[in-house]
């Protein structure tokens, strides 16, 4: 008799697991996904006839060779190595990035460069004063560099001040933490300097979805089921064998991987978590995204393939063109721009429509001294709750809590970006789900110290740009 796995959520990570426990025919595997469609965060669809992503996604040559290996038997001649071409507003001029040196010192404001110079130089002498985002990268990068990209960028990505956000969302989210850091990342992506994909990312014909899409198609056989549209409402823990309430059946199982956010499983677990890990849960914190296609009457609006606004008078983080990603069979004559506007629940983009989130992103790029585009011929867009963790002290000390209260229930484990609120990309997200159905034994039970090791990989993991 094969123990049962229900792996809730068929994002990267839940599709990581799938893939993991499909290699072999020890497991029955059932995972439920309520949207109508598997990817997460990572999934593709049509837009105009223009293949798009919710944002802009890239697989990074960084990728670990063994999952390199397992996207590439699933996609093969489909994954392609496509070169990097954005660039980034600093202090209103444009700036290649991912940074290359000489562009650096050709185009940065002159000013900036020689306070940044100067900020490296006296990097030894600096103290940190705190453990906030501030402190960490101010002691790490030197005023310049946070004051002028940093600190503007992290108040219009979580909508906090430097010194409210925990250092761990420095050291997540930013890789190039010192002068010494920051040049090793400006030559790695010089091309032919260091490894033939420097300055590269791979990136699948017909879309970024298409990764995780191929893996679940792989994952599918007699004994690994994917249900889109349907979801969890209850979840009976009990020693030995849980129960999984949907809309339309109960599903027992040994084990209950989890992907979904860790404070909307605490609200579905019966019996229910105890006073503070629900009074916790409430703590957690994420910041939202809109992210917003326009459909434009021309054949392409820049050749860049990504632009990048850290000033908080953009509202947009970040605009990409999903046509210069790939070899794209989109018609000629049409592309689509793809805005990405952090938000908070309420607030004025939250509330505005299409229309009006379509002419905010249109006023918004001529301000940034892009070509004002010609009119739409369509704007849609899509709301992303989830999208990034707000690492406080508060909320770090919140997921400590819950963290720990359901490490100790037997046969649940809590995975990926919402699971472990890991701020990651979509390559830390599948390592997560084929490690996590490695700590599962032939009998359904958790090797609870092999998961452990794996927690701890987990922390090096940092966000690549």
């Amino acid at each position: 008799m094969r123990p049962r796995v229900v792996i809730l959520g068929a994002g990267p990570t839940g599709i990581g697991a799938a893939w993991g426990f499909s290699r072999s025919d020890a497991f029955h595997v059932t995972v439920l996904e309520r949207e109508s469609t598997v990817g997460g965060t990572t999934r593709s669809f049509d837009v105009d006839g223009v293949p798009c992503d919710l944002g802009s996604h890239r697989l990074h040559p960084s990728t670990d060779p063994e999952l390199l290996d397992v996207i590439r038997s699933v996609l093969g001649d489909d994954l392609l190595l496509r070169p990097r071409n954005g660039r980034i507003r600093l202090d209103g001029t444009w700036i290649r990035f991912p940074l290359r040196p000489f562009d650096v010192v050709l185009n940065a404001p002159k000013r900036f460069l020689v306070e940044a110079l100067r900020d490296a130089a006296v990097k030894p002498f600096r103290r940190r004063r705190g453990e906030s985002f501030a402190d960490v990268l101010h002691e790490g990068l030197g005023p310049a560099i946070c004051e002028r990209f940093y600190f503007p960028y992290a108040r219009k990505m979580w909508g906090l001040e430097p010194s409210q956000l925990s250092g761990t969302q420095a050291r997540k989210r930013v890789s190039a933490g010192s002068p010494a850091k920051l040049l090793g990342k400006m030559l790695s992506v010089v091309p032919g300097l260091r490894s033939p994909t420097a300055g590269r990312f791979y990136y699948p014909r017909g879309g970024f979805g298409r990764i995780v899409a191929a893996l679940a198609e792989a994952s599918r056989n007699p004994h690994v089921e994917i249900r889109t549209g349907c979801s969890p409402i209850t979840i009976h823990l009990r020693n030995g064998t849980s129960i999984v309430e949907t809309a339309e059946d109960r599903i027992e199982a040994e084990c209950v991987l989890s992907t979904i956010p860790i404070e909307r499983l605490v609200g579905m677990l019966v019996p229910s978590a105890p006073a503070s890990v629900i009074e916790a849960a409430t703590r957690i914190r994420w910041r939202s995204l809109r992210v917003v296609w326009m459909t434009l009457p021309v054949d392409r609006y820049t050749p860049y393939d990504a632009h990048y606004f850290p000033e908080l008078a953009i509202p947009i983080a970040r605009l990409s063109e999903p046509k210069n990603y790939g070899d794209s069979a989109a018609p000629r004559g049409r592309t689509v721009l793809c805005a990405e506007i952090p938000y908070d629940a309420g607030d004025a983009i939250d509330r505005a429509d299409d229309d009006m989130i379509g002419r905010r992103v249109v006023d918004a790029l001529e301000a940034a001294g892009l070509p004002r585009p010609p009119t739409p011929s369509g704007i849609r867009s899509v709301r992303v709750p989830h999208a990034y963790p707000i690492y406080t002290q508060t909320v770090e000390s919140a997921f400590g809590t819950i963290d720990g209260w359901l490490n100790d229930m037997p046969g649940l484990l809590t995975v990926g970006r919402l699971g472990l609120l890991a701020h990651d990309n979509t390559h830390h997200a599948l390592r997560m789900g084929l490690d996590a159905a490695r700590c599962v034994r032939s009998n359904g039970t958790i090797d609870r110290d092999a998961w452990a090791r794996c927690r701890e990989s987990f922390r090096s993991h940092v966000v690549e740009d």
